[in-house]
This record gives structure tokens, sequence and C-alpha cells, in this order.
């Protein structure tokens, strides 16, 4: 049996790149209120990242996701993937943004072998997506959106957390987005990484957002997204073009299909994104390691991929989200 595998024989053939830890948004659930940056010398070049991918394709990874922090704060990110997308075996570049610089990167991007791009939004209220981010920008991330869908990264999926108190009431009109306008839209349950004892009094459960939508808006039939479905379980409203997702990492852990592990902006291989556990993988670069001496260090990594996460009974606070590339 070739490829990738785990310590569980999961077969792991995705890999996830934060190529910053900066980010231009202040998420309130995404950040303890710190923002220490990296040093640039220990953030990884884009030719380090280059070998990272080259040794991960010889292993069977097929996909690579760019993340951050932000990714569009990483001068000429075109670049990057350009460089990825002429590496052997490598047939799927996406990105993950807040979308805020977006459209006018889009084409670019798209021009140098990006796919898709998935764009966080949690709000459609000028005024809360201040409050929740901390930046007046709800604007220039429309705009990013309709600059990535005309650019022709499809499905543009727009990734909302749902947080009790916050945005619940908006659950209703980021459907009705799917059906009104297309949108392709996956709604995830709030992950208490940042707490030390997890504190569940934000979490909207999916079963209680299904229950909603189908009360006001029509029933919620399955379907397939063509492609980057990952963990997430789709359904279509009556009529609609666009699809809903549900993407439940607390009510239903979906470990047992995972096939991803994570590369930090400061070259640490992390298996699980919420496990502290990593592996250094920037000394080996940086002393000129072989593509076959990436490859044991990749394997060491994967082999230590937990059977599952512990959330909620112990939260991971260790890094911060943007630092680890969520």
């Amino acid at each position: 049996m070739s490829g990738l595998f785990d310590s569980y024989r999961r077969r792991i053939d995705y890999l996830r790149i934060s190529v910053t830890d900066r980010c231009n948004l202040r998420c309130f659930y995404c950040t303890d209120g710190s923002f220490c940056h990296l040093p640039r010398s220990q953030v990884l070049s884009y030719e380090e990242i280059g070998r990272v991918v080259r040794a991960a394709a010889v292993l069977g990874v097929k996909k690579v996701r760019l993340t951050g922090g932000e990714p569009l704060l990483r001068p000429h990110l075109e670049r990057l993937v350009e460089l990825l997308s002429g590496v052997p075996g490598i047939d799927d570049i996406s990105l993950t943004t807040n979308g805020v610089l977006l459209s006018s990167q889009a084409a670019l991007l798209k021009e140098a072998g990006l796919k898709r791009a998935n764009i966080s939004l949690d709000t459609l209220k000028p005024e809360r997506f201040a409050a929740i981010s901390g930046r007046p920008r709800l604007d220039d991330v429309l705009a990013g959106i309709e600059a990535a869908k005309a650019a022709g990264l499809e499905p543009v999926k727009i990734n909302t957390v749902i947080l009790k108190g916050t945005n619940d009431d908006e659950v209703l009109d980021f459907a009705s987005k799917t059906r009104d306008e297309g949108w392709h839209v996956r709604f995830i349950e709030y992950m208490p990484i940042l707490e030390k004892d997890a504190d569940l009094s934000r979490l909207v459960l999916v079963q209680d957002m299904m229950k909603q939508i189908e009360e006001k808006l029509g029933t919620l039939e399955p379907c397939l997204m063509a492609s980057g479905a990952g963990p997430a379980q789709y359904y279509r409203l009556p009529g609609a073009c666009g699809t809903i997702g549900f993407i439940r990492p607390l009510s239903e852990c979906f470990c047992d299909e995972c096939n991803r592990f994570r590369l930090t902006a400061d070259g640490r291989l992390r298996p699980c994104l919420l496990s502290d556990n990593e592996v250094d993988l920037r000394a080996a670069l940086r002393q000129g390691a072989s593509i076959d001496e990436l490859v044991a260090i990749i394997k060491q990594a994967v082999a230590a991929k937990p059977e599952r996460h512990c959330l909620p009974h112990v939260s991971v606070s260790g890094r911060q989200m943007r630092q680890i590339g969520g």
C-alpha cells in the first residue's frame, strides 16, 4: 500500500500551510489579545515551503491549502502559488482568507494556479463585523467574494463561525444567500481552543442550526460538493443553486476521516490542529536537508498524529489559531 499513512491507517494526502502569523483583523475568538509576531527570519521562505511540498508530494500528498494568519498579507503570494503548482503530484492548491485584500489579488492568484478560495465571514452587518473583527472592513470582504467568483476560484466557500449571543440571529440570513445569490456557506461550530477550561457557553450546535433553517426556509436535502468537501456535510435548500455545509468538530467528531497535517509559518509540522505536538522542520531545512531527509521527518510527524482530538475536555492553548494555520 503506497502513500502516506498515520498510525491509525488513515491516508494523509492534504497539507495546510500557514505562510504568515500576521493578520489584518482581530477576531476576538481567534486571538487572546496578544499580537507578538514572529521575526521574519523565523518565517519560512517560499523556496523553503516549496522544498517541503516537494517532499510531501513524494509521499503522495496531492492537496495544498495556503492559510495564515492572513495569507494575503504575504507579499506576492502568487509567486508561491506558481511555485507549488509546478510540483509534480500536487493537483489542487486552495486558499483560506478573510477576504479583505482579495479583490485586488484574485485574478493574479487564479492565473498562477490557485483553484479555489474559502473566505471567512461571520456577519453580514457592518457594525457587527467591526465589533467581531476589530476592523470596519465588511465591504472589502464582500468585494473579495465577488472578485473570487469573477476570477473563477470556484466554488467560493464562505466559512461562518456561529456564536451564541453574537451572530446566531444571522443563520437564516446566511442560509438565504445560498438560495438567493448562489453562495456556498459552511457553518462551523465554535472551537474553544484559547481557554484553559473549555467554555461552551458560546457554542451553537449544528443540529440547532439545521432545525432553525428547516423551520423557516424548507427541507435541507443532502448533496455533494464537486471538490474540496473536507469534513463538511452538505445540503441544499429547495430551488437553491448554492449549498449549506456544516462542520461539527464538537458535536460529531470527524477525526476518523482526517486526511491532513499542517506546516506552521515558522516551519513546524503539526499533525493535528487541536494538539500542541509539533515536529521542527525549519532547522533541517536550513541545515541543507535533502528531500529524502525531509521525507523522513514528515513521516515522523504523521506517525505522531493522535487518534482524535480532546476537545472540549482539554483545550489547546499553546498557540493561537493565527499561529498554527487553522
